[in-house]
């Protein structure tokens, strides 16, 4: 990906040569990025400079929570990311609460900041920056989210900024649901293929010891599971290697029945 500056997302149309919305700078986001980690943080990237305001520089992080974990998924600068985990790491901080509770949270200067006790607010501070602004995504689903934005100004987003960022983060919540759901979805394709994967190798492994010892189904399924827990071996590593004795060798393996019998398998 090119660098931010360098990037698509020059804020004109290319055929009119007319403002691009925000809709559309997004759209553009997604069709350059090479992947899904690549668009999330271009997005903050991308968040981070149209929240700044002035010329001047704003750190932006994601903040994802699902399944009680909380994980910064998109991140303008190391920075950016650096600030967001110190609230993972006292579990608690404006963008956890934002997330959450669904609700803004303003802090307009760190010096003066004790929601969430003085840890929080030397930590965030001892990286130059002043004031917090974070506002939360509405997803639809299990996932929450919220945009995390930092300045070195205090009071950096009252009013204006405070205003645009609401409803900035109204613009491009459909994008990121998407990009979640999507991501979801992966991850869960990726899950099942594994475990598809292993269950043909444990059924291969039960049909092969049901042969070789002319037994049914439930003690095929007996004998393997007792070997996994006799050998403290994993089910399916036991069954893929019974499988691969069988097809690349004429080697037998012997598994042992409760009662002390042997099986050959």
């Amino acid at each position: 990906m090119l660098p931010f500056e360098q990037s698509p997302l020059t804020g004109l149309s290319p055929r009119a040569e007319t403002p691009l919305t925000t809709a559309e700078q997004i759209q553009n986001l997604i069709l350059e990025s090479a992947d899904f980690e690549a668009f999330l943080n271009e997005l903050a990237r991308f968040s981070a400079h149209q929240m700044a305001g002035s010329g001047e520089d704003a750190l932006c992080g994601i903040t994802l929570l699902r399944d009680r974990k909380a994980a910064t998924i998109g991140w303008s600068s190391d920075s950016a990311r650096e600030v967001d985990q110190i609230q993972y790491s006292l579990s608690q901080g404006p963008c956890l609460t934002a997330a959450k509770e669904e609700r803004e949270v303003y802090v307009p200067d760190l010096f003066d900041e004790d929601r969430w006790g003085p840890d929080y607010a030397d930590a965030v501070a001892s990286h130059g920056l002043r004031s917090v602004l974070s506002v939360p995504f509405h997803l639809q689903g299990d996932a929450q989210a919220a945009l995390n934005l930092y300045s070195d100004v205090p009071h950096k987003f009252d009013g204006d900024l405070a205003a645009r960022a609401r409803g900035y983060t109204r613009e491009i919540s459909q994008a990121l649901r998407l990009a979640v759901r999507f991501a979801l979805q992966t991850d869960s394709a990726t899950n099942l293929r594994a475990t598809l994967e292993s269950r043909t190798v444990i059924d291969m492994a039960i049909g092969i010891v049901m042969a070789q010892n002319r037994c049914n189904q439930e003690t095929a399924v007996r004998i393997l599971t007792d070997a996994s827990s006799n050998g403290n071996v994993k089910l399916r590593d036991i069954a893929a290697s019974l499988v691969q004795s069988v097809g690349g060798s004429a080697t037998r393996t012997h598994f042992e029945e409760p009662a002390g019998r042997q099986e050959a398998v």
